[in-house]
């Protein structure tokens, strides 16, 4: 936090919230003359541009005003936001989650009233088979190229899958990565394999190549198992926000991560703990994500997670106001799923 001093976390404040306001560059001029800030607009124009050496700041065209990068806006989220969460927002977001209905009816009517109050997507998902553990995993070698993957899971269920072998595997290391997996995996919930690392070897061996693609083939059983339904609503507030309306590349691949859903799953898997509650733009593994930010949290059926539920948008989203409503719908879905369903 020391790299910026108060008046450059002053200006790139200010920033923000006239970018997310405007999408238009920002001008040292402008935070001249609407914001009290003691310097003169040269000045100002001075610090901008350090900012922007600093990374905090990007400069779309040569002749054009500032807007925040994707590290300006983390260093906003994490040390500079003022949450607000006006009545009305709990009134409109709060209600449904005690109407008593089905699960997927309150996350519809929940997903909806929040899109409508941020004019952004929301999205949710549910988790299945939520205790579901692995009992035990074999990796067997069934050719010179390829291994047979066994994972047997605590209901008795066993899921089979080819993987590829890469040259130069060893029958020890093979054994060595069966004891590695076993030790890694065994016990543990399908659904924590999303958040747990793949184990490490002996660091960029062939044994850790097989493991990071063993771990890969995990992860995908996991969310296969695992993930319940996915419900969005305000698709057509992403659509009509400028960045996506001017950037034709960006359109395309907000259009491929409605479509292709993947990418929305494995956004809202996972934990919701205090630095995975926001990830913002290049944060995000999918490509397909890398112009929006996601604000998710979990929410609950007594002690057990019961799924996610997030707003998506452009990283210039309204963080002041997502984040502490996102946390309140999520608390007070909680809340009332325990009450008719826990």
């Amino acid at each position: 936090m020391s790299e910026l001093g108060d008046r450059k976390q002053l200006l790139l404040r200010a920033v923000i919230i006239e970018y997310v306001h405007g999408a238009e560059p920002i001008s040292s001029e402008l935070l001249s003359k609407k914001y009290d800030l003691g310097v003169k607009s040269a000045t100002i124009r001075n610090e901008l541009a350090e900012m922007s050496d600093q990374g905090y700041l990007e400069q779309p065209h040569t002749s054009a005003g500032r807007i925040p990068s994707d590290k300006g806006y983390r260093f906003y989220v994490d040390h500079l936001i003022e949450s607000s969460l006006p009545k009305k927002s709990k009134e409109a977001v709060g209600s449904h989650a005690d109407e008593g209905e089905t699960l997927q009816q309150v996350l519809a009517h929940t997903t909806a009233s929040l899109s409508r109050f941020l004019q952004l997507l929301s999205a949710a998902i549910t988790y299945s088979e939520r205790d579901l553990a692995v009992r035990s995993v074999i990796v067997s070698a069934i050719g010179p190229v390829q291994a047979l993957l066994v994972v047997v899971l605590s209901n008795g269920h066993i899921e089979n899958r080819v993987v590829e072998i890469p040259p130069g595997l060893t029958l020890d290391e093979l054994g060595s990565v069966n004891a590695l997996v076993n030790k890694s995996v065994a016990g543990k919930l399908l659904r924590q394999l999303q958040r747990v690392k793949a184990p490490i070897g002996a660091q960029d061996s062939t044994a850790d190549k097989l493991l990071q693609i063993i771990w890969g083939v995990l992860r995908s059983i996991s969310r296969e198992r695992t993930r319940g339904k996915l419900v969005t609503e305000g698709e057509e507030f992403l659509f009509g926000q400028p960045e996506f309306r001017r950037d034709a590349e960006a359109f395309s691949d907000l259009l491929a991560a409605l479509t292709e859903p993947e990418a929305l799953y494995e956004a809202l898997s996972g934990t919701s703990d205090q630095t995975g509650t926001v990830t913002i733009g290049r944060e995000n593994r999918s490509e397909k994500l890398r112009k929006l930010s996601v604000v998710k949290q979990t929410f609950y059926v007594g002690e057990h997670e019961a799924g996610t539920i997030a707003i998506i948008g452009p990283t210039r989203m309204p963080y002041d106001s997502s984040i502490p409503l996102v946390n309140f719908t999520a608390k007070a879905l909680s809340e009332g799923l325990t009450k008719f369903f826990g």
